[in-house]
């Protein structure tokens, strides 16, 4: 099959993986747990007809004066995806560190400012020689926010455990296929100073991954998500003091105080104390007897 050919299956299955997606996503109110992850796929849902319909005028003899509508528009649709991806991640962590409250809102503190730094430093090192602003500044921004989602991803693959996370949760589906569209994102960077077309076969590998992404997406919510009981520790265990440790650092004037466990050493000599004071007082009363 040539490539062009592919290419343009592939698309026309990208979007009704999108709307299979949508309609599941809907279906099941996940709009409601994850709102900027259903923000995410409206805007694709909507934008790829559109896309595709801008595309096929453009590769006609009579549209390439349409060339704009189809480069503003894809560029506008890759901003917007990209700055709805920062507050993805966000959702991600508060659902992956539900049972663990302190943790969470401690975390996402630092999560934020993290992707604050990571916005900040994309925008201060973008390069204009190989290309224009707008593709500069969107590659740069989508560059960021895949650093993240990777590692996003890994921390949930090393933390599962802790966290009581199952494979299953849906958290994760998102995470594992953000991680797959990254993984896409850069490969795309890693040529973006060529000049490649739409049937390179470089552009086919990445459509492939993102359709893999998509196909997860869809049977993770296609399947029943186990339900997340509330989450039982031990008292010494050391992610439940780091909870309670993070929830009382958000109140003012609470003293955090991490209980060591008690050291047999010192009890026994406690006992022994306690034993010689018992014999001298009962010497002295038999001595005075």
């Amino acid at each position: 099959m040539p490539l062009d050919l592919a290419m343009s299956v592939m698309s026309v299955t990208e979007f009704v993986l999108w709307v299979t997606l949508g309609l599941l996503f809907w279906a099941r109110k996940l709009h409601r747990r994850f709102p900027a992850l259903g923000a995410y796929l409206a805007l694709h849902v909507a934008s790829t007809p559109v896309l595709l319909g801008a595309l096929f005028i453009q590769t006609q003899p009579w549209g390439k004066s349409y060339f704009a509508v189809y480069f503003y528009a894809y560029w506008a649709v890759y901003i917007a995806s990209a700055a709805l991806l920062f507050f993805i991640c966000i959702e991600i962590f508060r659902a992956a560190l539900a049972g663990f409250p302190g943790l969470m809102k401690f975390g996402l503190m630092i999560f934020r400012w993290a992707i604050a730094v990571s916005i900040i430093v994309s925008l201060t090192t973008i390069s204009y020689s190989h290309m224009g602003v707008v593709p500069a500044i969107s590659y740069s921004m989508m560059h960021s926010v895949s650093i993240l989602e990777l590692c996003l991803l890994a921390f949930l693959c090393l933390s599962m455990n802790a966290l009581r996370l199952s494979i299953r949760d849906l958290a994760f589906g998102v995470a594992l296929g953000f991680g797959l569209m990254s993984a896409s994102d850069f490969i795309l960077a890693s040529v973006m100073s060529t000049h490649t077309t739409l049937t390179d076969p470089v552009q086919f590998v990445c459509e492939s991954m993102c359709l893999v992404a998509l196909a997860i997406w869809v049977a993770y919510c296609a399947f029943p998500e186990p339900v997340r009981r509330p989450v039982m520790m031990p008292v010494t265990s050391r992610i439940y003091r780091w909870n309670e440790i993070a929830s009382a650092l958000g109140h003012t004037g609470t003293q955090v105080a991490v209980q060591q466990p008690a050291n047999s050493f010192f009890l026994t000599d406690v006992e022994k104390v306690v034993e010689k004071v018992l014999n001298r007082n009962l010497k002295s009363h038999e001595s005075e007897s």
